[in-house]
Parts: C-alpha cells; sequence; structure tokens
C-alpha cells in the first residue's frame, strides 16, 4: 500500500486521536526503519523510549517468538514463572521488595495511587488521601492521571476529574511545604520531567523532599515511566540521585517495545495491596514477560551502561556545537534541545522529510533513542539535524 492509502484508511476506519507525522513504518532494525514506499530513516525516538533495545534485536525477537510458540496468554488466576522471574529481576536490581505488573505507565501510576490511599486508610483512617504532585508534570490520560498531571492544558473537556490531587512548583521545598496539609497520604514526582519539556529535578531538592516525606510518614513515590529502565543512565533515575523510594511506576522500556508495566513498592508498602483490591487482565502476559525478562538480563550490566552515558554525552557534545542549539538538558539518553529559534514542532517536521525520526516535548526537541543505537546512526542521525538546523 501507499502512503496516500494508508492514510486514507486510518482517517476513514480510525478515531482521529492523533497528530502524525507524514510517513508510515511498516519494518525496522536497531535504530534504522523503513516505510511502506522503502525510504529509511534513522530513528532517534524509539517508539517515544520503548524500544530500548532497538527495533527487532536477536535475543529479544528470539525469546518473544519462542514464548509465542509455547504460551501466549494465561489468567492471573494461575501462578506464571515468567512473572516471578521478572519480578525477582526487577527487586534485584531496583532495591524494593516486590512487584506489581500491568500494561502501561498510566496502569502503574493508577497502582500507585490506590497504594498510597490504601496505606493511608490502612494506617489513620479516612481523611488522608491528598496526593501532592509537581507542576509541570505528566501521569497518564486515564481521568485519575490526567488529574494527577500537573499542567493545566490537561484539565479540560473530561469533567469532573478524580478529587485529591494538588500541585506544588517544582525545585521549591518551601511551596512543597506550604502543600502539605494533614490530609496528604503521598508526594509523586518525575525525577526528570519529560512531557513536561525534558526538566530534571534539583538533587538537593529531592533528598529535602524525601526526607520531609519520611518525617511525616507521607510516602515518597516516584514516576519512572519515561527515565527508569536504563534511559538516564542507571537503571532507574533515582538510583542516580541516591533515593530510597516507597513506591516506583515503570513501563515503557520494560517490555522492549510489548506492553509492559509495573508498580514496584518498598517493604513498607509492598503489603498494602491484597486480593480484591486491585488486579489485571492482561498484565504479566507471558509474552510481554519473556520480552521484559530478556531486556532485564541486558540493560542493568556496567558495561551497558557505561556505553548508554557515553553515547548520551557524545549527541549532547555534538548538540552544543550546531546552530539554532540554546541549550542541551537531560540524562543519558533522554535528551532535550531548546531552539533559539522556538521552532521545534517545524525542525522535527523536517527532519522526517530528510529521514530522521525525532519528538517534541513542548517547545523542545526531544531525544530518546535506542540505547542500542551504533555510532554509525548517531552519526547519521546527527548530521540530518544537522542541517534542518542550519537551514
Amino acid at each position: 500500500m501507499t502512503l496516500e492509502q494508508i492514510k486514507n484508511d486510518e482517517k476513514e476506519y480510525m478515531v482521529q486521536a492523533y497528530g502524525r507525522f507524514n510517513t508510515a513504518l511498516v519494518k525496522g532494525k536497531n535504530a534504522t526503519a523503513w516505510d511502506a514506499e522503502g525510504k529509511e530513516y534513522i530513528d532517534f525516538t524509539s517508539g517515544i523510549g520503548v524500544n530500548c533495545l532497538g527495533y527487532c534485536d536477536e535475543g529479544w525477537t528470539k525469546a518473544v517468538s519462542a514464548q509465542a510458540a509455547t504460551l501466549q496468554h494465561i489468567s492471573n488466576l494461575y501462578y506464571s514463572p515468567l512473572q516471578t522471574e521478572v519480578a525477582k529481576k526487577l527487586c534485584a536490581l531496583s532495591g524494593m521488595d516486590k512487584v506489581f505488573l500491568c500494561n502501561s505507565g498510566a496502569e502503574a501510576n493508577e497502582c500507585a495511587i490506590k497504594i498510597a490511599r490504601k496505606y493511608s486508610f490502612d494506617k489513620y483512617g479516612q481523611g488522608r488521601q491528598k496526593i501532592i504532585t509537581l507542576e509541570n508534570s505528566f501521569h497518564g490520560r486515564t481521568v485519575t492521571t490526567l488529574a494527577a498531571t500537573g499542567q493545566d492544558v490537561f484539565h479540560n473537556f473530561f469533567f469532573p476529574f478524580t478529587e485529591g490531587f494538588d500541585y506544588a512548583k517544582a525545585n521549591d521545598i518551601d511551596d512543597v511545604k506550604s502543600k502539605l496539609t494533614e490530609d496528604v497520604c503521598a508526594v509523586f514526582i518525575e525525577l526528570i520531567q519529560g512531557e513536561g519539556g525534558v526538566m530534571p529535578l534539583d538533587k538537593d531538592f529531592v533528598t529535602q523532599l524525601q526526607n520531609l516525606c519520611k518525617e511525616k510518614d507521607i510516602l515518597f513515590m516516584i514516576d519512572e515511566v519515561q527515565t527508569g529502565i536504563s534511559r538516564t543512565g542507571s537503571f532507574y533515575c533515582y538510583q542516580g540521585y541516591g533515593l530510597e523510594p516507597d513506591v516506583v511506576t515503570s513501563a515503557k522500556g520494560l517490555g522492549g517495545g510489548l506492553p509492559m508495566g509495573a508498580c514496584l513498592c518498598a517493604k513498607n508498602t509492598s503489603g498494602v495491596i491484597v486480593p480484591g483490591t486491585h488486579g489485571t487482565t492482561f498484565g504479566g502476559n507471558p509474552v510481554a514477560c519473556a520480552g521484559a525478562a530478556e531486556v532485564l538480563s541486558r540493560v542493568a550490566e556496567p558495561e551497558f551502561l557505561k556505553a548508554v552515558n557515553e553515547k548520551g554525552d557524545y549527541i549532547r557534545a555534538a548538540l552544543k556545537n550546531m546552530p539554532n542549539v540554546k541549550e542541551v538538558r537531560g540524562q543519558g539518553l533522554m535528551i532535550g534541545i531548546v531552539t533559539e529559534k522556538d521552532n521545534a514542532k517545524q525542525v522535527a517536521a523536517q527532519c522526517i522529510e530528510k529521514g530522521l525520526l525525532i519528538l517534541t516535548a513542548k517547545t523542545l526537541l526531544r531525544l530518546l533513542p535506542p540505547l542500542t543505537i551504533s555510532y554509525e546512526e548517531i552519526d547519521k542521525g546527527l548530521s540530518i539535524l544537522k542541517t534542518v538546523m542550519e537551514a
């Protein structure tokens, strides 16, 4: 099919929920993709941080294919050795105590919200249910996770939103303190606000925030949906900050390309969810778990993490010497670019035309390439980006 045929079918048969770029991808290998008409692209997006091992990684493909040919799904009424393998690896790599497996970042965040409120209810009874998030945050697109998101632009159309959230200023501990009223049960943050513009939080601020939460027996929860699974150069971003959260949420790169989310609990929160209080039909699906097990066997190795940081440094150094670059921020292979001309959306569209897939976040360009991207692919992509930035 031609691109025009695909676009016409999409318009006729699909809900128009997305503003799509003008290409239809049909195959890929590592950080290179091809469209329906054979055009080649360097991919600096990895499906918005999902394809952490790139397209069609040999080990991942073998693991997923073998599991699909063995047992594709069972309900959570039965034990699953693949689930326990993934949970065991996650606990070992994160230092957390137990894991709930689900299908997405929004679902993981819903689970965290339920844990926070039940933890407080079990210990203190009713009336202590408010959760503080940060302005400019993003936690998902369900009615509840939209309410948790600290951006006014998302608080429209779908009234009434779930109650029980308030928003504090990032990197302002005094503003957080002013919001910690007696009815607060948790603080929920991203250490680097991805959709909010690749905005890292200050280490001193988050350390103070963690200490404040511990003093008040308020859960300290971290959304690692975008920053986790070695994206920022440590397995989870909070490990690079030296933090000990009560709850951590994870998704995107966890399944290596299949729908996979996880809510990780420390010892004090690992017993909150009991039978009948939470569940999922597809969470911990055997095929998704097979993909996740392969991902987890590789991405936390010291040499792998070293390579992620080296590639990130290499890209940032090149970006800082490009025209139309005002600021470069982020960690590891999570990179934001502020343009001098404030023209990120136009740059992204022009990059597509020249064979580079790139993201935006608010007014920035955003890079989330596969963690396995080769230097040859990096150089090809940077060359295209430089050409567009010079125009």
